[in-house]
């Protein structure tokens, strides 16, 4: 017997009492509807889909991906719901010519990327991270400005070590690149020494250079003791701060999907809930901030 979930459960549940309570009043049609509700309901409830939902883009939204994948599939198992991170831009373009279902975008569209529309699924902080042996735990957005223009160029002007600033950014395209050089006011003036193309690529050259600063995703950075996350302005990035607005550094987590042509019933079913309450502590624990109320 195939196992309800919890909103099923009750669903079937209130549409029995239903019954019981109106053939307890001795109406014979209101009982005859009753039953046919939960008839219907049952039958709903029975019902499941099947199918394969394509998504691609962001590598920032992995982690919050994997967790709503996972969680998914517990409620629609004959859904496959398969992540490929390629890269805002990618996910942009993929959901424009119909590549896959479902783009993946860590930032918003722009008024020239025409054609899709954006579902926000979640917020999420960009960390400005530097290497443990650094110093320093908290900059301005000035200072950060200047250290990845090139306005500064040595760690010991902002009083940190007599070393050469080494600044780690993204790849042209990534929305978390976008979304930093947006929020910092350094778009096309960063003087990056090396633009990669993942998170955990950016993530693991800071770790293994005592001189470097770079940025990535708040989910992506959490519990990670290889890398320092700095607070921006005596904020740190989190949940709450991110929630609230006092952490400046943020950017949306979004859905990116056809403005013209409908998603399958298996793509929209997976939308629909990743977007609900339902999913919002899997959202939580990946890292993320979630926006369903």
């Amino acid at each position: 017997m195939k196992k309800l979930n919890r909103r099923a459960f009750l669903a079937v549940c209130g549409a029995v009492a239903l019954t019981g309570a109106l053939a307890a009043c001795g109406s014979s049609s209101s009982s005859t509807a009753a039953t046919t509700a939960t008839t219907s309901t049952a039958s709903s409830v029975a019902e499941t889909l099947s199918g394969t939902v394509n998504t691609n883009g962001s590598t920032s939204m992995e982690d919050v991906m994997g967790s709503l994948i996972e969680g998914f599939k517990e409620i629609q198992p004959g859904i496959t719901v398969n992540y490929t991170g390629s890269g805002s831009g990618a996910g942009i373009t993929g959901a424009q010519e119909g590549t896959c279902d479902i783009g993946l975008a860590s930032r918003d569209l722009k008024d020239t990327e025409t054609g899709v529309k954006q579902i926000t699924v979640a917020k999420d902080g960009i960390a400005i991270i530097v290497n443990p042996a650094n110093p320093l735990s908290d900059l301005t957005i000035d200072q950060i400005a200047q250290l990845f223009n090139g306005e500064i160029t040595n760690w010991s002007e902002i009083g940190g070590n007599d070393a050469p600033v080494v600044a780690i950014g993204r790849e042209a395209g990534s929305g978390t690149r976008d979304g930093f050089e947006s929020i910092t006011g350094t778009e096309d003036l960063c003087v990056y020494q090396n633009e990669l193309t993942s998170t955990g690529e950016v993530i693991a050259n800071v770790a293994s250079n005592p001189d470097a600063i770079g940025y990535a995703s708040l989910s992506a950075v959490e519990g990670d003791a290889t890398i320092k996350a700095l607070t921006v302005g005596g904020v740190a990035a989190s949940e709450e701060t991110v929630l609230d607005g006092s952490y400046v550094i943020q950017r949306n987590f979004n859905f990116i999907v056809s403005d013209g042509t409908e998603l399958s019933a298996a793509a929209q079913a997976f939308v629909d809930w990743a977007t609900s309450t339902e999913a919002s502590e899997l959202i939580a624990g990946a890292g993320a901030v979630p926006v369903a109320e």
